[in-house]
């Protein structure tokens, strides 16, 4: 990897579906200011107002007219139609499909912007064969963008969270070049630990399937749509104990501050809302590797192969222009950065999985097919009997 020595550049920043701010929080730290954030949800636009105060704040990005001059647009656009564990209604669903927005914007501005930073679920990549890629990739290369995309863990970037996604940038200008950001870096992912001293888990699931990270959590969810929040468990084989995360250690594990949302507070002091906020996030230290590249790009040294077709599920990376689409042969780890083990990394409270869930988890379980981890479904008998002689007592 050859690092630029041309001087850092700075780009002025549009955050399109901005959520609490995660890519804008990772741009700044390298330089790039945000001039404008759009976000329709009312406790989302409390939080981005009390921390990007030099920002404009605005709501619906459908009744924006026109962007204000700028260098780069965000857009972590609505996943709930591409997610796995969403509609799976696709890129023409009534939320995902807004990324129309981001090229209408595009297409009717002044001045174009140089730069198009795209984040979301790596399964649009084989939903509907890939159609969102397919649909998405053909918009810029109509706009005359040319493209590159990766798919990224974030425990690449020091945070104990399995969550993956698919980031995308596109640029214009002979001197600007996708690949020098995203393909600049690549890292071996390392082994996972067998014998962890503690796995997280989703205590919703138990059915049909189990998010499970050994020394990590697996990612974060935003809760129900009634506003109950979610948080991952933490099984803790030594002590036997079923434990759930504060949501000042779930804001961590995004990358931001503890207390980044305390501005949602609703009157009541319910963290349902927090929840949801930060399951929907753009992971901060991803959108930091990002900005650093952004800022000093580097020179891509990945193996580059031969055209491919766009009919069908798409690869976890690739690139492409007017002469055609490559596949990338990348890791989902640009990175290696330190990463603390679960345990080890929080710092707030836990509380000990309720009765009800430990109950409703474990009834779940056991009827299913899934293959646990040995001892694991002993360890919740024994935690709930713990816990329901503590009620009793």
């Amino acid at each position: 990897m050859i690092q630029s020595n041309s001087p850092a550049r700075c780009l002025r920043t549009v955050g399109l579906f901005a959520g609490i701010g995660g890519i804008e929080r990772g741009l700044e730290r390298h330089g790039h200011k945000a001039v404008l954030l759009s976000e329709i949800d009312a406790d989302a636009q409390t939080v981005l107002r009390r921390r990007f105060p030099e920002s404009v704040i605005v709501g619906d990005v459908r009744l924006i007219r026109t962007l204000p001059d700028c260098d780069l647009v965000s857009a972590g656009f609505p996943c709930q139609d591409l997610s796995q564990c969403g509609k799976t209604a696709g890129i023409i669903g009534r939320n995902s499909s807004l990324v129309g927005e981001v090229f209408r914007l595009v297409e009717t501005a002044a001045k174009p912007p140089d730069w198009l930073l795209l984040e979301n679920v790596p399964f649009m990549l084989r939903l509907d064969k890939g159609l969102a890629m397919t649909l998405i990739v053909g918009e810029l290369q109509r706009l005359g963008y040319r493209w590159a995309y990766r798919t990224v863990d974030a425990r690449a970037f020091g945070v104990p969270q399995r969550r993956r996604r698919v980031v995308l940038l596109a640029c214009r200008g002979e001197r600007n070049d996708p690949k020098q950001i995203l393909f600049a870096d690549n890292r071996i992912a390392p082994p996972e630990h067998c014998d962890a001293a503690g796995y997280g888990f989703y205590w919703t699931e138990g059915s049909s399937g189990l998010g499970w990270g050994s020394n990590c959590v697996p990612t974060l969810k935003s809760g129900s749509s009634f506003g109950i929040p979610s948080p991952p468990a933490v099984w803790i084989p030594d002590e036997r104990k079923i434990v759930t995360i504060n949501i000042c250690d779930a804001e961590r594990l995004q990358g931001f501050p503890a207390n980044w949302t305390k501005p949602a507070i609703p009157k009541n002091g319910r963290d349902g809302p927090r929840w949801r906020l930060v399951g929907n996030a753009v992971c901060v230290p991803m959108a930091a590797w990002i900005g650093n590249r952004l800022a000093k790009p580097g020179t891509c040294r990945l193996d580059i192969g031969e055209s491919i077709s766009n009919k069908g599920p798409w690869p976890p990376a690739a690139c492409g222009d007017e002469t055609g689409i490559r596949e990338v042969k990348a890791s989902a780890w640009p990175l290696l950065r330190p990463n603390r083990p679960i345990l080890d990394f929080l710092r707030y409270p836990v509380k000990l999985l309720s009765i009800r869930a430990t109950t409703g988890f474990l009834s779940r379980a056991r009827k299913s097919r899934l293959r646990f981890r040995e001892g694991f479904l002993e360890d919740v008998a024994h935690h709930l009997t713990s816990v329901s002689q503590e009620v009793l007592a």
